[in-house]
């Protein structure tokens, strides 16, 4: 299958590293001009530096802004008025256990991994459907539908995006734009590796500390093992393309598998 999006712009957050990052990557080579966003400016730029050595000819733009909030927002808007794909990848993530979630906590994770996306959506969807095309696409997690004990307000705010994804579809419906929540399991990054170790402890080699934690904490997914962003982005380029045109109000998972679980 050949995707090809030349002359789009895809916005893509939280992609300085992991999935973000892999995702710009891979949109980038399917010929979209990539606009990278993050709060780091260094490290905003180097991952946009990196993109472009890896993929020759790409286009990419770093935009560094705080997307939990909205002079962030408009920040971004005011450097890319005009988005064809927007990737709403940016989260947090941590182990904590349920009676000691703060107020504060629940907030964060609410504004971070909802609202963030709240937010671009209203800003960007107008324009995707009075121009007839548009994709939009938001990370959610296998968490979404397991509930992990230990990261109940994770869970929480990604089954919150289920629900905003499936509604927004429902409001473009028939223009031409689709709106799709992507269900990723857990996924190799540098934060996902701290996790794991938190979790299972520092004495096992990476492998088999890999393999314990899906054992002991994840016993669903039929993998065995975590998802390499990679994986999750070649499901995103491709609900992004022409290709999936009759795909939307969709809930894709990319999760390893997952047994015992039902995605309405």
């Amino acid at each position: 299958m050949r995707i090809d999006l030349a002359g789009r712009t895809a916005v893509v957050t939280g992609s300085s590293q992991g999935i973000g990052l892999a995702v710009a990557t891979g949109l980038a080579e399917a010929g979209a001009r990539v606009v990278l966003t993050g709060r780091g400016r260094e490290r905003l730029d180097a991952a946009a530096d990196g993109l472009r050595g890896s993929v020759p000819g790409a286009d990419a733009l770093a935009v560094a802004c705080d997307l939990t909030t909205e002079r962030g927002e408009e920040q971004l808007y005011e450097a890319v008025p005009a988005v064809d794909v927007l990737v709403n990848n940016l989260g947090v993530f941590a182990s904590r256990p349920p009676l000691e979630i703060t107020d504060e906590e629940w907030r964060t994770y609410f504004e971070t991994n909802v609202l963030s996306a709240v937010r671009l959506i209203r800003r960007y969807l107008p324009g995707m459907t009075d121009r007839g095309w548009g994709r939009v696409l938001n990370v959610a997690s296998d968490s979404a539908i397991v509930i992990p004990a230990e990261m109940i307000h994770y869970g929480m705010s990604k089954t919150a995006l289920l629900a905003v994804s499936r509604g927004f579809a429902k409001e473009a419906a028939g223009t031409g734009v689709t709106v799709n929540s992507v269900i990723a399991g857990p996924t190799h990054t540098g934060g996902v590796e701290d996790f794991v170790r938190e979790l299972v402890g520092d004495d096992l080699p990476w492998d088999e500390a890999q393999r314990e934690f899906m054992r002991r904490h994840r016993p669903q997914s039929l993998v065995q093992r975590l998802i390499e962003p990679e994986e999750i982005a070649h499901m995103i380029v491709y609900l992004s393309s022409p290709q999936a045109s009759a795909t939307t109000g969709a809930a894709v998972r990319v999760d390893g598998g997952y047994i015992d679980s039902i995605v309405p």
